[in-house]
C-alpha cells in the first residue's frame, strides 16, 4: 500500500431544511485514503456517510473544506479542469435497479462511459470491451442485448460494477452495495469487489451500516455520527479495542452466531438520535452517551491520536465498560 491517493480537508456540507433551519450532513470532516486501500465508513442512517462519499469524488460541491486527488484541489477546478479526472473517480450505486436506464440493454449501459470517454475507435472495438468487463464481473456474454428487468438483484449490481470499472478509474465509491441484496448474494459481491481490487489496483471507499461486512472488505474503519468522524484506524484495532463509546455500541449490536453467546445481553443506545438539523453543542454523541460530563456538552472533542486509532472523545483514553 503506497501514499496517499485521496484526502478530505475540513469537508463540511449542509442542505436546506423546513424554515430556516439547515441539515448538517457533513461538520468539518478530515480523513486520508491511501492508494490501494479499501477504507471502510460506517454508522447510523443520516450520518452523512453518503453525502461525504459523493463530497470526495466531486459528485456533491461542498460548503467549505477541500479534497484532494494526487494531490491536486478538486474543489478550486473550473469544470472543464476536473473533467478529466472525472473518469478515476467512480461510484457504485446502493440500488443496482435505480442506478441502471430501464431503456438500455447491458451493452449499451456499460458501453456507455467508454463511448463517453472515447477509449475505443469504434463500435466493434467497444462491443469486446463490454464482453471482457462482463467476463470480469461474471455475467455470461449472451446476455449482452437484455435489459435491465430482465436482472436479479445481484446481476444488476454486477452490471453497475462493471459501469463502474469501465473508464478504468483508481478510486470507486460503494454506497451501500450490498444492502439490498439476499445475504448469499452479498458474499458473492463482496468477493467480486475484493477480487477486482487487487486484479485492477483499485482504491475503495466502502459505505455500510453492517459493520461484519466492512470487517471482512476494510483495511480500515472510519465510524460517522451525526456528520462527524468518531473513530478511524485499522480495522481489527477498532474492532478488538474500539476507543468510542459509540463505537462500542455499534459493535455490541453486532449479531454473533455463537451458541456461547446465547442469552447474553445485548446493550443498545438509548433514546433517538439527535436531530442534523438542530445537533447538541459540544460532543454531538454527548446525548445519547452514559459516559458525558459536563465537559462534553461544552467543548467539541477533536480527533486524537491513540497509538494508531484516533478518538474524538474526551475520555478515549480511559477503560470502558460498554
Amino acid at each position: 500500500m503506497s501514499g496517499c491517493l485521496l484526502e478530505a480537508r475540513e469537508l463540511t456540507k449542509e442542505f436546506p431544511a423546513a424554515g430556516k433551519k439547515r441539515i448538517h450532513a457533513v461538520s468539518g470532516v478530515s480523513l486520508k485514503i491511501r492508494e490501494g486501500e479499501t477504507l471502510g465508513l460506517v454508522g447510523e442512517s443520516g450520518c452523512g456517510k453518503s453525502t461525504l462519499g459523493k463530497l470526495m469524488i466531486g459528485a456533491l460541491k461542498p460548503d467549505a473544506g477541500e479534497v484532494f486527488f494526487r494531490g491536486k484541489n478538486i474543489i478550486a477546478m473550473t469544470e472543464r479542469e476536473f473533467k478529466p479526472l472525472r473518469k478515476e473517480l467512480q461510484l457504485v450505486f446502493q440500488d443496482p435497479y435505480a442506478s441502471l436506464d430501464p431503456r438500455m440493454t447491458v451493452r449499451d449501459l456499460v458501453a456507455e462511459p467508454i463511448e463517453t470517454w472515447g477509449l475505443c475507435a469504434n463500435r466493434k472495438e467497444t462491443t469486446l470491451r463490454v464482453q471482457d468487463l462482463l467476463r470480469a464481473v461474471e455475467i455470461p456474454e449472451e446476455f449482452l442485448c437484455r435489459y435491465p428487468h430482465q436482472f436479479s438483484g445481484g446481476q444488476r449490481q454486477r452490471i453497475g460494477i462493471a459501469r463502474a470499472i469501465a473508464a478504468d478509474p483508481s478510486f470507486i465509491v460503494c454506497d451501500e452495495p450490498v444492502s439490498a441484496l439476499d445475504v448469499s448474494v452479498q458474499n458473492q459481491i463482496l468477493n467480486l469487489l475484493k477480487a477486482l481490487k487487487a486484479s485492477r489496483k483499485l482504491t475503495f471507499l466502502f459505505i455500510s451500516h453492517d459493520l461484519s461486512v466492512v470487517r471482512y472488505l476494510a483495511d480500515r474503519v472510519c465510524v460517522m455520527f451525526l456528520g462527524k468522524v468518531c473513530e478511524i484506524g485499522p480495522t481489527e484495532e477498532v474492532y478488538l479495542h474500539p476507543r468510542h463509546p459509540y463505537t462500542r455500541f455499534l459493535l455490541d449490536a453486532v449479531p454473533v452466531p455463537d451458541p456461547s453467546q446465547r442469552g447474553k445481553e445485548i446493550r443498545l443506545l438509548k433514546g433517538e438520535p439527535p436531530s442534523p438539523a438542530d445537533p447538541p453543542s459540544g460532543c454531538r454523541f454527548c446525548t445519547r452517551c452514559p459516559y458525558a460530563a459536563a465537559r462534553c456538552a461544552a467543548e467539541d472533542p477533536e480527533l486524537r491520536d491513540l497509538g494508531g486509532v484516533q478518538a474524538a472523545c474526551h475520555f478515549a483514553d480511559k477503560a470502558f465498560s460498554v
